[in-house]
């Protein structure tokens, strides 16, 4: 370590030198130069190299001497120069005046040599200065001149600069689509000079665009841009883009990305104190807990934001707080509340709104020029004045009926004063009734939306209850009744020995149905009151296909079905017991709509890093307009090739545990020539993948 300390502090110094030795030369050769244009050439080489090593005081004692003879030689292009530099000098010193200034008069003269690469160099500077200063609109229309010159000639670091300006410029005038554009423009230019924090700024400053114009996968996309190149002891910016990442991938709902997101950046920004950061974790997780019913957690993490929002002054991320502050409270039932947050935050929109249109009229150029003014003559108006007291003085007369009519006019001022008061005091009271009606409206609609949530949610509940007893009362009843009539025939004694074990097979087939029915409506009903929670785990995928096939070989028998089994030995990360419902309904289906002599053929094989695993069958197939209704939550059934019922609720319940695993499920069939179903599943936590 303390041998690349050494390294560093040598070249360091080598630079300086070579810098330093660079201008003592020009210096010398100042000295033994002749007083004509090569010696202005030659102090512009000098001012350079003491602007590019920052020593901006001697810079201006050369640009003082050298202003000097070039003018006495009335060499134009040296004097345009010099002003040019002396203008970048003074812009470095956020000296605005002499800086616009000297821009202004280096750029007449540019002008007359029709210089134009000089002129369009001048506006970028110009351009950069009014930008940096808020005033937008008129920065834009200088950057916008100088580009066209700079692309032209491909001067990569002065395009650089002016597309990074106009993409600021675009942003604060909030036209989101110009400021990405101009964002994607900076970033080729970055990468073509091999600028890498320059990149990660751009990388950042084009996912927050993206989310603001509501293309959160766009977002996704360039904030783990800038996690793959930042440092990871880079706390401060990791700080901030893991909670603005997992604020992107909860508008997508998926709340295990989304959590592993935010804990990180909550833990990371509370261990470094970067307040920003914690606000807006605190902000996302609330929505996180708010969305998963979570309210307790909720309620804490948004009461932390929104001190935090407070003390830093972020007017956004307080509207996002008050905003899902409201969501809480109705939530809670809490209407009182949650009205007066909503007041709150439109207070709040309506402060931030009128304070934008401020600023943009603040930064529109102003079309008054100092010229103008000063031609604005004073002189007349002096004349006329002293003329008037000179008459008023001179007439008494004239002074006292002034007087009258002053005092006439004030009392009818008085008259008009009091007249309008009245009319105000009207109004305000006229303007707090209709505040108070519609306050009173608000707390109603926020009532009937709460009511209207809660009512979905019981139908909701109600639908499954109805569907759960129609099934149980059905197709549960029918092979329950069955048994038990075997069982009833045996106790009489109408069934010899014989006879009921002729029958074991049909009974034993009505028992599976059931458990089969069960099993299902067990996991449906799971399903549907959102208690499913994977627990995943390597697991071999062709013992679960051979424990299965095991257990129906009864099936395959009795309906004369061949199966052929082409599994292989591979292993897939996911909740095993889940896989193994799924697994058992895609056999159970392949077995019910299969005839006699039919095959069904298992298999799995990698793909693009997944395991695919497939049940194929040579039955009946499905039709184009019945693969539609496939795997939809409400249930879809036909009556299998031995007569066999169903729920429908099979392909439903396959395709929310194959979701739940981070997986696919798919369909492919032609009628009367069988199905093919594939399972994707990952070979890994996708979660670290990512």
């Amino acid at each position: 370590m303390k041998n690349l300390i050494t390294i560093i502090i040598f070249l360091f110094a080598i630079t300086c030198f070579s810098q330093t030795r660079e201008q003592d030369s020009l210096t010398i050769q100042l000295a033994f130069q002749k007083s004509d244009t090569s010696k202005v050439i030659t102090s512009l080489r000098l001012i350079k190299s003491l602007y590019n090593s920052e020593d901006y005081n001697k810079a201006l004692k050369f640009i003082s001497e050298s202003e000097k003879l070039a003018t006495s030689l009335n060499y134009s292009e040296g004097i345009a120069q010099i002003t040019y530099y002396k203008a970048l000098i003074y812009a470095k010193k956020n000296d605005y005046i002499n800086a616009i200034d000297n821009y202004t008069k280096s750029k007449e003269l540019f002008l007359l040599q029709k210089d134009t690469l000089s002129v369009a160099k001048v506006n970028n500077s110009i351009g950069l200065i009014e930008i940096e200063r808020g005033n937008y609109n008129k920065g834009l229309q200088y950057a916008l001149s100088a580009i066209r010159e700079l692309e032209k000639r491909n001067l990569k670091h002065e395009l650089c600069s002016a597309y990074k300006s106009l993409a600021t410029a675009y942003k604060k005038t909030n036209d989101r689509s110009k400021a990405i554009e101009f964002n994607l423009k900076t970033l080729e230019v970055e990468q073509a000079l091999g600028n890498k924090m320059g990149v990660i700024s751009t990388h950042k400053n084009l996912a927050e665009l993206y989310s603001q114009e509501k293309e959160h996968r766009k977002a996704i996309d360039y904030y783990e841009k800038v996690l793959k190149d930042i440092s990871l002891d880079n706390d401060s910016l990791r700080g901030e883009i893991l909670p603005r990442l997992g604020g992107e991938y909860l508008q997508f709902k998926d709340y295990d990305v989304a959590a592993n997101y935010l804990i990180e950046g909550l833990q990371l920004n509370r261990k470094t104190n970067n307040k920003l950061g914690l606000l807006i974790a605190l902000n996302n997780l609330a929505d996180l807990n708010l969305q998963q019913r979570r309210v307790k957690a909720s309620e804490l993490q948004l009461n932390e934001a929104r001190i935090i929002a407070i003390q830093i002054d972020n007017n956004n991320e307080l509207l996002k707080n008050y905003k899902l502050y409201k969501s809480l409270d109705s939530t809670n039932r809490n209407f009182e509340r949650a009205f007066k947050w909503q007041r709150d935050y439109f207070n709040l929109k309506n402060k931030l709104a009128t304070e934008k249109n401020l600023q943009s009229v603040n930064s529109a150029p102003s079309t008054v020029q100092v010229e103008d003014i000063n031609k604005i003559p004073t002189n007349s108006n002096t004349n006329l004045i002293v003329k008037q007291g000179q008459e008023l003085l001179e007439s008494e007369k004239k002074l006292k009926d002034f007087k009258l009519i002053l005092y006439a006019l004030l009392a009818a001022f008085a008259i008009v004063l009091t007249f309008f008061i009245l009319v105000y005091v009207k109004r305000n009271s006229r303007l707090k009734y209709t505040r108070e009606l519609e306050e009173k409206n608000k707390k109603i609609e926020l009532q009937n939306e709460a009511i209207l949530e809660q009512t979905k949610h019981l139908e909701d509940i109600n639908k499954v209850k109805d569907k759960l007893f129609s099934i149980v009362s059905h197709d549960l009843k029918d092979s329950l009744t069955s048994i038990k009539g075997f069982i009833d025939l045996l106790q009489e004694g109408s069934l010899t020995q014989s006879e009921f074990n002729n029958l074991i097979p049909e009974l034993s087939e009505n028992a599976n149905n059931a458990s089969l029915l069960l099993f299902n409506l067990l996991n449906w009903s799971k399903s549907q009151m959102q208690s499913l929670e994977p627990s995943p785990s390597l697991f071999d995928i062709q013992e679960v296909f051979e424990e299965k096939t095991q257990l129906l070989e009864q099936k395959l028998d009795k309906k004369g079905i061949l199966l052929r089994n082409k599994t292989l030995r591979d292993f897939v990360y996911a909740d095993r017991s889940m896989v193994e419902i799924v697994i058992q309904n895609l056999l159970s289906n392949a077995i019910k709509f299969s005839k006699e002599g039919d095959t069904i053929t298992i298999a799995n094989h990698i793909s693009s890093g997944k395991s695919i695993l497939s049940v194929s069958d040579t039955g009946v197939g499905i039709s184009p307009e019945n693969q539609k209704k496939l795997f939809k939550s409400n249930s879809f059934t036909t009556i299998g090739t031995g007569n066999e019922k169903g729920t429908g609720l099979g392909l439903s319940i396959c395709k929310e545990l194959v979701d739940l695993n981070h997986g696919k499920i798919w369909v492919e069939s032609d009628l009367n020539s069988g199905s093919t179903f594939y399972v994707e599943l990952p070979k890994s936590n996708p979660l670290n993948n990512s």
